[in-house]
């Protein structure tokens, strides 16, 4: 996002629940591009908390909203951006989007995560769980009606699936890209090295799940079954 060159500056608000108080205590969390350090100021008492400092475990790409981060054994969430600066250049560019593994590609999870890594996406949540028909019937309710419905019904909630929030630079877009087209057949064809292409199976076994806009994401990230 910025050169090498430039020190740049993104602010956000961080919460910590100070456990001994039983209060969330909050601070501007800065972070400086040129040379990858942060600074911390305590808003209530309006002093600095931690000053202009590296800390090799936090990058830009790990500091968004909702993010967890640790600084000095403190277990910080990031809560909103603190400039409108920090907000127009990073909001787009730090989207989100549901992806799921389907119960046909749960035995490949480990190379499916590595390729989620190698294509730079952030993973912000994941979980291995049992899809409830009640959910899967809400979630496909697009499809309710459709002479394949039922059929996709019985898969969805046949087996374990791995849910995953990621996060990343048009994620949505990126993330449709890497899996391929729905019908495995045509994503061999025209995407090999696609998810779909190297571990699905057909139109409703074909590996994988991911919002198709903005919109569905929103929607999407986080279900409830989370």
């Amino acid at each position: 996002m910025a050169s090498n060159g430039d020190d740049t500056r993104y602010a956000f608000i961080a919460e910590w629940y100070d456990s001994h108080a039983a209060i969330n205590r909050r601070y501007q969390f800065l972070f400086y591009t040129k040379d990858s350090t942060i600074e911390m100021f305590d808003i209530k008492n309006r002093r600095v908390f931690l000053k202009r400092s590296k800390y090799e475990n936090i990058s830009l790409k790990d500091v968004y909203i909702g993010a967890i981060i640790n600084v000095h054994a403190r277990q910080l969430k990031i809560a909103d951006y603190a400039d409108k600066f920090t907000r127009n250049k990073l909001e787009t560019a730090t989207a989100k989007t549901y992806a799921m593994i389907k119960p046909d590609a749960v035995k490949h999870t480990g190379q499916i995560l590595e390729r989620i890594q190698q294509e730079d996406f952030v993973i912000n949540q994941i979980k291995k769980v049992n899809v409830p028909r009640s959910f899967a019937m809400k979630f496909y309710a697009e499809h309710e009606g459709k002479p394949f419905f039922e059929k996709l019904m019985s898969f969805v909630t046949s087996g374990p699936v791995v849910a995953m929030e990621l996060v990343g630079v048009d994620c949505v877009k990126r993330w449709r890209q890497l899996i391929g087209p729905t019908n495995t057949q045509k994503a061999k064809e025209e995407a090999p090295n696609s998810l779909r292409a190297l571990f699905g199976t057909d139109a409703t076994r074909n590996a994988c799940h991911g919002s198709d806009s903005d919109e569905s994401a929103e929607r999407d990230v986080v279900p409830t079954f989370i």
